[in-house]
């Protein structure tokens, strides 16, 4: 489990594609002392650590992964967003966010807003049951404020902070990100359908 605050973004240093998976290699940030077996958030997707070592860990993606997520688009040098597993004393600055993406979705555009930009998403039309004006999402890991929920997508704003301290200040209309739905939403669908 995390929260969606991003904790560092990190550098991919090596990747090696075989059937059926892909291994990604990931510079480890200074001061974070990993283990093997430890949940680490890559890009939003909840990923075990297999291997460390002193200045980089390996994780391993499935071809579901791969499918749902934008990890396979990853080369060597891409950044991504890390964020390390929550514990049970840790402050919940974000919200509850699984780890698990649901989909992906394409930025349309990019707009300033005063020091903010505002970021709009088309998003696959099964999901977006999910969005709600003020609600909860994660893109590429990051927990934010859904501003507006439309037929077609929704959009966030995002701070300076935010923009600098993640992947999403590099992002430009057309780029895919990863979607977490807010975990609430989707059992509160499930038993309405019910």
């Amino acid at each position: 489990m995390f929260s969606g605050i991003v904790q560092k973004v990190g550098v991919v240093v090596g990747i090696q594609d075989s059937a059926g998976q892909r291994v990604v290699l990931i510079g480890t940030p200074a001061r974070w002392h990993l283990a093997a077996g430890e949940s680490v958030a890559v890009e939003g997707v909840c990923s075990t650590v297999q291997a460390r070592g002193a200045r980089k860990f390996r994780v391993i993606y499935m071809n579901e992964t791969l499918r749902r997520t934008t990890l396979g688009a990853l080369e060597k040098g891409s950044p991504v967003n890390l964020e390390r597993s929550l514990r049970l004393n840790d402050v919940v600055s974000g919200h509850l966010v699984q780890g698990h993406v649901d989909t992906k979705a394409t930025i349309r555009r990019i707009r300033q807003d005063g020091p903010a930009r505002i970021y709009e998403f088309a998003l696959p039309t099964r999901y977006l049951r999910y969005i709600v004006e003020k609600g909860s999402i994660a893109i590429d890991g990051t927990s934010l404020t859904v501003v507006a929920a439309t037929a077609r997508g929704f959009s966030v704003s995002l701070l300076q902070y935010t923009l600098a301290h993640t992947t999403l200040g590099t992002k430009q209309p057309g780029d895919r990100v990863n979607i977490e739905v807010d975990l609430v939403a989707k059992y509160v669908a499930k038993l309405a359908r019910r």
